[in-house]
């Protein structure tokens, strides 16, 4: 099908500017449609329904990554003289417990400048690439730095919200370990009320971490591709182990965002089967790409020519997809990281 029919016209007042509890409704009560992989037919419903849609012996696997407020500002000195009294920095990836890539915000930052954040907290610039990244080394490592950050930072937030939320509505009920700094919305809507009612019906969770790095650079006309996106993951053994048995038994696998498709993906053997891996992925997934993990996918709904379109015409052809988004616009469901969700099984 022609690349054409991921443009579509997404109405401005169906981007979700504000958390659907401001908004009078519970995290796990927004919209879902449900798609059919083979046949694009649909189903509508609300989240806290989706163990209609499950059977016993399926598996969700859901990205443990917590959200880190990753909007930093500071005093940015160079050789001493003062150039700005509150530069902007937005982490991008962590590199080691120290040394973050970061985009520095309409600066022209060099080599050797510095960065004061707090009294007693500081960066350094040792890097300016990769492009348009800097790379900088903090004064503070391991969990006094992420303190700090959570202390002093903002979460990233996007140009269709207008009201700085806080950190906590940008966090899934679930998400244990400090990484990702857009949060992964995917699994926004789970409640643990949801999740334990999925388990009573035999529904198996588990968990994967791929902490997300930084694809908003401020600027509509510039997107990281995803083979340029390096982005740390881990797949550890309990979960390659719920895989494989969820495939022996004859259940599938859903995976809980395009996050976690990518962590799955990477982490397989030779002949295609789920392993415990960790490291760095810039898996790019689309159409081409053969899924050998993941059987099924939770997401939201995308923007028109985004990267993760592509990622979704792996799980169901685009001339059932791009029908059904239509649909979903026509139903006044609401898109982006606060909006409803979409389960393609």
């Amino acid at each position: 099908m022609s690349a054409k029919l991921a443009v579509f016209d997404l109405p401005s007042e169906l981007n979700a500017t504000m958390p659907p509890e401001r908004r009078g409704v519970r995290r796990d009560h927004v919209n879902l449609m449900v798609l059919d992989r083979q046949t694009g037919a649909t189903a509508h419903a609300r989240f806290c329904e989706l163990d209609r849609f499950l059977r016993a012996g399926d598996l969700i696997v859901l990205n443990a990554s917590r959200t880190v407020p990753a909007v930093l500002r500071g005093r940015w000195r160079r050789s001493g003289a003062d150039m700005a009294d509150r530069l902007e920095i937005r982490l991008a990836r962590r590199v080691d417990d120290r040394i973050w890539e970061a985009l520095p915000v309409e600066a022209d930052v060099r080599t050797g400048d510095t960065i004061e954040f707090a009294p007693g907290w500081e960066a350094g610039v040792i890097d300016t690439e990769p492009k348009p990244f800097v790379r900088i080394l903090f004064t503070l490592h391991g969990s006094r730095l992420i303190d700090h950050i959570y202390a002093h930072g903002e979460p990233v937030r996007y140009e269709y919200i207008t009201h700085p939320w806080e950190l906590d509505d940008y966090q899934t009920v679930y998400a244990s370990v400090p990484g990702s700094v857009e949060m992964p919305s995917a699994g926004r809507a789970f409640s643990w009320e949801l999740i334990f009612k999925l388990q009573r019906q035999g529904v198996k969770i588990a968990y994967v971490q791929l902490h997300t790095g930084l694809s908003y650079l401020l600027d509509d006309s510039a997107h990281l591709d995803p083979s340029d996106n390096f982005e740390r993951y881990e797949v550890p053994l309990e979960t390659a182990d719920a895989i494989r048995q969820t495939k022996a038994s004859g259940g599938r696998v859903v995976a809980v965002g395009t996050t976690v498709v990518r962590a799955l993906e990477t982490a397989v053997d030779e002949r295609g089967d789920s392993i415990a891996r960790s490291g760095w992925t810039n898996l790019r997934i689309d159409r081409s790409v053969p899924l050998r993990v993941a059987d099924g996918l939770i997401t939201g709904f995308h923007e028109p020519e985004a990267s993760h379109l592509d990622l979704l015409e792996a799980f169901i052809a685009p001339d059932l997809l791009y029908p059904a988004y239509e649909e979903a616009i026509r139903r006044g469901y609401l898109w982006h990281e606060f909006g409803d969700m979409n389960l393609i099984l």
